[in-house]
């Protein structure tokens, strides 16, 4: 303890003696008028220096020792009357509170504390600013120690989340969307109140899990903080709630872009599309903003009510897309209505764009492997020609399996199938064929493959 003592009074007799006090009191003084080292400057630094080296003893013990109960008389002092000296008075503040908070006598006291752990967050923001962040530390702290006073966290941390949007913590909007269950939960306030903070917590997490894609630790944080909040807001995400809440206000505001680009991305992600109200909110952003990506929303829908020739209309739009994956989507959907309609060499052109704009995905080739098997009883005069479109078919199904491995199981049992309507050997020999041998495919596909009998299994 005599090292400690003569270490602070070394650190306060250098401060002292670097110059007059008086001046740099005057030169740090803030707009508030209230001079950085208070009114009596040297009690300040004294109690300042006090505070920091009880303070450190404390936290190089992992805040296990006795220092923290020396370093609360000398944080006290600084706090009240020096609030302009260090931004880590309340910094360390926080911890110093809620050591107090942990060790109080009974609930009174605690309460207290409770109180004054509050006062130094509003400190903090009043000379120190930081408003946002600082309240979200706020929020949380007051959910921890007084989760009833709901109302209260909610106004707080929804302020936190407006002023720091991306920025905002995980725990913050984790508490933010606790805190408006239990409003809804106690009547205080509507349900839709839900769907608002979702969106807005949601397109936080969306935008962190994108920017950390490439650092695990910090992805599967905010992966977790997803599946939390999509835990708090499943019971209220029923397609009939999300309809009705969403329904009624889009009969309000139909002119608003915002809400119905709202309206159309909430009921996708929840699988809620096959209401009007998910069509008539597509039509009328269309009406309102026709732009690529509204038109490529017409296309979805269009294609879901198989009306395929004004799908394809729409869809022709997707070219335009910002999203090369959602380009890649927009020319499978163009390959599957003219698949429909059995223009088959469009729907060939469009899978081969759309295999083009995501190599990855193996899709296309499956399509195109399904045209040319269902072409087959249309192609060629005699049993060779058409079953040779079954050996282009399989060519196809095993493309689509080595570009994209997740659709092996897929294309194997396609491929299990077509090889049985391959040619008998028989067959191939009196065309003077030999398996193995190269193949043209005509009619509409004119593609060479390769000669192969069906199994005598």
């Amino acid at each position: 303890m005599k090292a400690t003592f003569f270490s602070i009074l070394s650190g306060l007799i250098m401060i002292l003696t670097a110059g007059p006090v008086n001046a740099q009191v005057e030169s740090d003084s803030q707009a508030s008028g209230i001079p950085k080292y208070g009114e009596d400057s040297v009690q300040c630094i004294m109690n300042l220096s006090l505070y920091n080296e009880f303070y450190k003893q404390w936290k190089n013990s992992q805040y296990k020792n006795a220092s923290v109960r020396d370093a609360i008389g000398p944080w006290r002092y600084v706090f009240m009357h020096c609030p302009l000296a260090r931004q880590s008075i309340y910094i360390n503040g926080v911890k110093i509170m809620e050591w107090r908070i942990k060790n109080a006598e009974n609930e009174t006291a605690r309460n207290r504390l409770i109180d004054t752990l509050m006062m130094v967050y509003d400190k903090r923001i009043k000379f120190f600013n930081k408003e946002g962040y600082v309240l979200g530390r706020k929020g949380v702290s007051l959910y921890k120690y007084h989760p009833e006073e709901y109302e209260e966290i909610h106004r707080i941390l929804n302020r936190s989340v407006e002023l720091e949007g991306r920025n905002s913590y995980p725990d913050v909007l984790v508490f933010f969307i606790r805190a408006t269950k239990k409003m809804i939960d106690e009547g205080d306030a509507p349900v839709d109140i839900m769907f608002e903070n979702y969106e807005i917590a949601s397109n936080i997490i969306e935008y962190k899990l994108e920017a950390y894609q490439d650092d695990k630790r910090r992805h599967a944080n905010w992966e977790n903080v997803k599946g939390n909040i999509e835990k708090t807001f499943e019971p209220y995400a029923t397609c009939d709630a999300l309809i009705e809440i969403y329904g009624k206000k889009f009969r309000e505001n139909p002119e608003d872009t915002d809400l119905l680009k709202k309206i159309i991305r909430t009921l996708d992600k929840k699988n809620c599309t096959e209401d009007q109200l998910y069509f008539d909110a597509t039509l009328r952003l269309y009406e309102l903003e026709p732009t690529p990506e509204s038109a490529y929303l017409i296309g979805r829908m269009m294609m879901k009510e198989k009306k395929y020739t004004e799908a394809v209309k729409y869809l022709k739009e997707g070219e335009k897309l910002d999203d090369i994956e959602d380009v890649a989507k927009s020319y499978l959907l163009l390959a599957e209505a003219y698949d429909q309609m059995k223009n088959y060499p469009m729907a060939r052109n469009y899978a081969l764009k759309a295999a083009k704009a995501d190599p990855e995905d193996g899709h296309p080739y499956l399509q195109i492997g399904d045209m040319y098997a269902a072409s087959a009883s249309d192609c060629g005069d005699d049993e060779l020609e058409k079953k040779s479109v079954y050996w282009a078919a399989v060519d196809k199904f095993y493309q689509a399996k080595r570009v994209d491995p997740d659709l092996a199981e897929i294309a194997n049992n396609r491929i299990a199938t077509y090889k049985n309507y391959f040619p008998s050997q028989e067959t191939i020999f009196f065309h003077d064929l030999n398996e193995g041998d190269e193949y043209l495919v005509e009619c509409w596909i004119n593609e060479k493959t390769t000669v192969r009998a069906a199994s005598s299994n």
